[in-house]
């Protein structure tokens, strides 16, 4: 059974220039996690959702957003439809054949894999491209420095995790949460 960070580390390996883009995984943002974000050099993104499985599909268009300043609740799926959104395109990766593409609303590219788990290889198919959905740049949406800031704490915190560190840290660990921070 193929993991997803197996499937994860295979796609932006195949697919994805290091060079000319940024590549993020599991990174946070606008009220939900991309499963894969990528940002051109030229502040172009897309966001790339992963689903595994039928029903984690169907969830995907029961996550909504409630604007802060309004109160009103709005599904993740009309934010992107409509164009208020701060990626520029969207797309689901799916095993291929799990979904019916008439199922993928329009605005949705679709990126379909076959894993053959005998010769351990996996083959990404383009279905349909994105719709750009705005044509702001990411950076123009998106306070750039805050974004650096925070990938460099994410950075810091896999380091931690990956060493096994995180555990064994003697001092404070002020990564858990900046709620938990007391006033001087």
């Amino acid at each position: 059974m193929l993991k997803i960070e197996e499937l994860v580390h295979n796609f932006i390996n195949v697919n994805c220039d290091f060079d000319k883009e940024i590549v993020l995984t599991n990174f946070f943002h606008s009220d939900w996690e991309a499963d894969i974000l990528l940002i051109n050099d030229s502040g172009f993104s897309h966001e790339i959702e992963i689903k595994l499985s039928k029903s984690d599909f169907k969830n995907d268009f029961k996550k909504f957003y409630t604007n802060q300043k309004s109160g009103e609740k709005f599904l993740k799926h009309d934010k992107i439809g409509c164009g208020d959104y701060i990626c520029n395109s969207f797309s689901f990766l799916l095993p291929m054949g799990m979904i019916d593409h008439q199922d993928v609303p329009k605005h949705c590219g679709i990126i379909e894999f076959y894993h053959d788990e005998d010769n351990w290889e996996t083959t990404f198919y383009k279905i349909r491209e994105p719709k750009v959905i705005h044509q702001d740049s990411y950076w123009k949406l998106c306070d750039k420095d805050y974004f650096l800031r925070n990938m460099a704490r994410n950075l810091l915190i896999k380091k931690f995790e990956l060493k096994g560190k995180k555990e064994e840290l003697i001092f404070k660990n002020y990564f858990e949460s900046n709620s938990k921070k007391s006033s001087i």
